[in-house]
């Protein structure tokens, strides 16, 4: 990495609060750097015992669908060596070279329960161990992967097969021989049902309750993420059109019960379905390797029942049915969430007065790229806004009667000091 660029920018002056990022992740990591090249002293708090938790527990198959060259934080470039596309452990390497490079203060081991409003225009932040700590901003950049969700299927309790949620598996090993059902046909459930079917499982079938869109991560050598970027500028009908080149070699799958989804592949993405780019599922399942079957309705015994009436008895069923942002008892009461618990308003745009929220979207063109972009456009806010705030409080004062009162009793007080005035003073 030897050529990262350090940010050029003064020393951080003292700060007796301050800003407070929560989550040691990509998006934390890089409005901390961005931040700290402004002269703001800023603190990641990270509950795990180092950064980038997230990206160590998943699966070790992982690859980035972004190139390597749109997926770096701001100031550190990835190397070379990672190749085009960085696997999961690359990219953990990354994260606390990042970290190392860009000087972060970074206390592990914190795990904040809630964030509520403090005298002075200040954040009161309730950690473990009884911490209470207090900031001038708050940055929380917990992740869009943070709490595992599991639907409520009937008899899942009382199911007498292994059963796990994706984010607890890590490969294939444990499961060679076995009959495993994957559930959830996203980018997590394609790559676990590959791996496991490629790792050695007896047999391996893919619940589908909404088909994906299967497209290469590059065609004819040109990225996937780049034609994303150029759809985000055009109409929807020509950015549909655009991402369906690199369905290009990906075979029609629906004689083996995966059909072509009906709508674009960049409408899909806007309704929050991202297409799954990868190569090996398809042909996996064009062999007949990992059988398409209907969505999970059900656990009954020994079985699994399916949307169609089927039953089956895998010997292990893993979930890839995805997580929930885990926000509501973080900021419980402060009205800052949407109805489905995400963000009302994402940085640089503060959801409340010094409350920034970053890094929870998942944009067709690649999360790492907006995270990049997003942390220097924080960095940029939160003095900003800070000053504006601080600003508006003073001049508030200035304004109000109580304030009048006492510069007026500050004058007579001065006057007093200062003595009788010679010409009105008696002879």
């Amino acid at each position: 990495m030897t050529d990262a660029q350090p940010f050029t920018a003064p020393t951080p002056a003292h700060t007796v609060h301050p800003v407070y990022v929560i989550g040691g992740g990509p998006g934390g990591l890089a409005v901390a750097a961005a931040l700290r090249g402004r002269g703001v002293r800023a603190v990641v708090l990270e509950k795990a015992d180092a950064v980038g938790a997230a990206w160590r527990g998943h699966y070790d198959r992982l690859r980035l669908t972004t190139t390597r060259r749109r997926s770096a934080l701001p100031g550190v470039p990835m190397p070379r060596s990672f190749g085009r596309w960085a696997s999961r452990a690359d990219l953990v390497r990354y994260l606390d070279k990042y970290a190392e490079f860009h000087e972060l203060e970074i206390v592990t081991g914190v795990e904040v329960a809630r964030i509520s409003p403090a005298e002075g225009d200040l954040w009161r932040l309730e950690a473990s161990g009884g911490r209470e700590l207090t900031g001038s901003a708050v940055v929380v950049a917990t992740g869009w992967n943070h709490t595992p969700h599991l639907p409520e299927w009937p008899g899942r309790d009382t199911w007498t097969g292994t059963f796990l949620h994706a984010s607890r598996y890590r490969d294939a090993r444990p499961y060679e021989g076995r009959d495993v059902l994957v559930v959830g046909a996203g980018a997590t459930g394609c790559d676990l049902a590959a791996d496991l079917a490629e790792g050695g499982a007896a047999r391996v079938r893919l619940a589908v309750r909404t088909p994906p869109h299967l497209l290469r991560r590059a065609t004819l050598g040109w990225p996937a993420q780049r034609s994303a970027r150029l759809a985000r500028r055009i109409p929807v009908r020509l950015a549909d059109a655009l991402l369906r080149l690199h369905r290009i070699g990906v075979p029609d799958l629906s004689a083996h019960g995966l059909p072509r989804p009906a709508d674009g592949p960049y409408t899909r993405a806007e309704a929050g379905r991202p297409p799954v780019h990868t190569t090996e599922l398809a042909a996996l399942v064009r062999r007949g390797a990992v059988e398409p079957v209907a969505a999970v309705e059900a656990f009954d015994g020994a079985e699994v029942v399916l949307a169609d009436g089927a039953r089956i008895a895998p010997d292990t069923v893993v979930a890839a049915t995805g997580y929930r942002r885990g926000l509501e008892e973080l900021v419980d009461g402060l009205g800052l969430l949407t109805p489905d618990g995400a963000p009302a308003a994402l940085a640089p745009r503060a959801a409340a007065p010094g409350l920034y929220f970053t890094g929870f979207g998942d944009p067709v063109d690649g999360a790492l790229r907006h995270l990049a972009r997003d942390a220097a456009r924080t960095a940029q806010a939160v003095p900003r806004d800070r000053a504006r705030l601080l600003r508006a409080r003073a001049k508030a004062r200035r304004k109000s009667p109580a304030g009048t009162v006492e510069r007026q009793g500050a004058g007579l007080k001065a006057a007093g000091e200062a003595g009788p005035d010679r010409d009105s003073a008696p002879a």
